[in-house]
């Protein structure tokens, strides 16, 4: 049901833009911008009931929650820089999309540098345990 929610969304995003584009062309790029906000609040409620089973999966898995919490980081990252990136993109600033969708890449690097030291420790200890 989400799913349709979200296509009648994008479809009345764009035909709004099409016909202000003919009357008001200043206004495309709100409205685009508008419909975007509204599509990404109806997915995020969606994303909720996920979180919350991935959390008492990790509580019942015994894992770290500090990973965990790096990894939600990481992923909400990813969709900011690549919401982001797409509106300006759509407003005509391809040079800045893409220097934006590098500097994401670098920053999720950065912040993904503790799961490589985890990972390290780990492959250390079963080594250890040969």
């Amino acid at each position: 049901m989400l799913i349709l929610k979200l296509c009648a969304i994008a479809v009345i995003t764009a035909i709004c833009a099409l016909i202000l584009k003919n009357n008001k062309s200043d206004l495309v790029p709100l409205c685009l911008v508008a419909g975007g906000i509204v599509m990404f609040l109806y997915a995020f409620d969606y994303l909720t009931e996920s979180i919350e089973f991935i959390r008492n999966f990790t509580e019942n898995a015994k894992i770290d929650n500090e990973i965990v919490r790096i990894i939600f980081k990481i992923i909400g990252i990813g969709f900011m820089i690549e919401i982001t990136a797409s509106s300006v993109k759509e407003l005509g600033f391809d040079g800045i999309s893409d220097k934006l969708i590098l500097c994401g890449k670098i920053i999720i690097f950065v912040v993904s540098v503790p799961i490589l030291n985890s990972t390290y420790k780990i492959i250390v200890s079963l080594i250890n345990l040969i």
